[in-house]
């Protein structure tokens, strides 16, 4: 029980507007980030390898070609697709990590003035009257 409670408190703190539209445009950035590497990045690559840079694969088992002229029964790694995943996933982290440096020095120029130091204490003053009353 103590867990779902915990989890409802935790679900509930933050705006879960500002997370939906957050998420939406995180998905779209995402969407941004594999077309400028799959339509720039990937063929300057491919350039170093002289081939489509997502199709480069380390061909473990030959397949056969059917009549439809596809290959079947071919096992191979793809490495080429896995590579193309870790850099949009760099490029991500690094525009995200741009993102909150960002924020966070906004917030520090936001931080609120240090307030001005109090009276005296109620103790203080009890006592400074205390010592008037004696003279």
């Amino acid at each position: 029980m103590g867990f779902l409670k915990e989890f409802k408190e935790f679900a509930m703190k933050g705006n879960l507007v500002d997370i939906a539209v957050g998420f939406v445009m995180g998905a779209a950035f995402k969407e941004v980030v594999s077309s400028f590497t799959g339509g720039i990045v990937s063929p300057l690559i491919g350039l170093l390898f002289n081939a489509d840079f997502n199709d480069l694969k380390y061909v473990i088992t030959e397949g056969t070609l059917n009549e439809a002229g596809e290959i079947v029964g071919e096992i191979a790694v793809l490495y080429g697709a896995f590579l193309t995943n870790v850099i949009d996933f760099i490029i991500v982290a690094f525009v995200m990590f741009l993102v909150v440096k960002a924020v966070n020095r906004m917030k520090k120029k936001e931080e609120p003035a240090p307030e001005p130091p109090k009276g005296p204490t109620q103790e203080e003053l009890l006592a400074e009257i205390r010592d008037l009353l004696k003279k």
